[in-house]
């Protein structure tokens, strides 16, 4: 449908009808992602080293309330102030069931955290697709907050496969019990496999996907419009995937609880999304690459596998 006088008028203003609904629903469901993350880490931060936690991280000893002491205290005084398993959203180290959830609600909330505000573009850009149809007579926002739910669908998805691989390098020891790469030979792969994969034609295919939505459903009756909402987010989602995974990846190398690298990678993600840049991505796949020889230069100047 060829937009009309009205719909300009929509578009120019910023904030067309129902787009604020839209927004306040991703916003609330980051947020969310974010409190949960945030407050796992400083449960964690007054009794536990976290350095542990993954490069950046040892910043927030500051706060710990045993900085100072050597290694084996805090060790002790953390078994004795917080006994394992206690710590909120942290598993402990039997990997009982109650752990496993533990790890799949950290992963949905990084999936909020990171992923969802990079979909905003395409969530305004299917906004405007809906109101054209009814030259804005109709409010937008319920189908295009059901594609943000199937959009999350996917990296709920994601989650539950990325906490499959968790718990199998868990138990091979390649993760560590503060869920950071327990060897240089883990960190060195995932950036190897990130920053190839970042030349890729399908990073590509799925990059343009992003950048230029493709809707895969035609046009619908208002009556339809949030199931169909609900399939074509979940079409994005495969796009977005598709595009991201490998960078959301790198969370395996940076250590899987460092809210520094949650963010900074988010960012990276939403950046190269947002922004048609061919550059950028190659850039991205450059620093991976450039970053994993670095660590295998020191694993072999140490003369050991790590």
């Amino acid at each position: 449908m060829p937009l009309t006088t009205a719909s300009y008028t929509q578009m120019d203003s910023g904030f067309p009808r129902g787009w604020p609904m839209v927004l306040l629903f991703v916003a609330l469901l980051t947020l969310s992602g974010w409190a949960y993350l945030v407050a796992m880490v400083a449960d964690m931060v007054p009794v536990m080293d976290m350095t542990e936690a993954g490069p950046g991280m040892g910043l927030l000893n500051q706060f710990n309330l045993f900085k100072g002491l050597s290694a084996d205290a805090r060790a002790a005084l953390a078994v004795l102030c917080l006994p394992a398993g206690a710590t909120f959203g942290m598993p402990g180290p039997a990997m009982a069931a109650v752990d496993v959830l533990k790890i799949f609600v950290m992963w949905a909330m990084m999936a909020l955290a990171m992923m969802l505000p990079s979909a905003i573009p395409m969530l305004r850009a299917y906004h405007f697709k809906l109101g054209q149809e009814t030259n804005f007579k109709t409010n937008p926002a319920p189908a295009v907050i059901s594609a943000s739910i199937g959009y999350v669908l996917v990296w709920l998805g994601y989650a539950a496969l990325a906490t499959s691989a968790q718990l199998l390098l868990f138990k091979i020891g390649a993760v560590s019990d503060m869920m950071a790469p327990a060897t240089l030979a883990l960190t060195t792969s995932v950036l190897f496999a990130a920053g190839l994969y970042q030349f890729t034609p399908a990073k590509k295919a799925c990059l343009l996907r992003c950048w230029f939505p493709r809707w895969v459903f035609a046009e619908s009756t208002v009556g339809n419009r949030i199931a169909t909402g609900m399939k074509e987010g979940v079409a994005q989602g495969w796009a977005c995937l598709g595009c991201c995974w490998a960078v959301m990846t790198v969370m395996f190398a940076v250590g899987l609880m460092n809210v520094i690298w949650i963010a900074v990678l988010g960012a990276v993600m939403a950046l190269e999304k947002t922004f048609p840049n061919r550059v950028f991505p190659y850039l991205l796949g450059v620093f991976f690459l450039v970053w994993a020889a670095f660590l295998t230069t020191v694993i072999l100047l140490g003369g050991k596998a790590a």
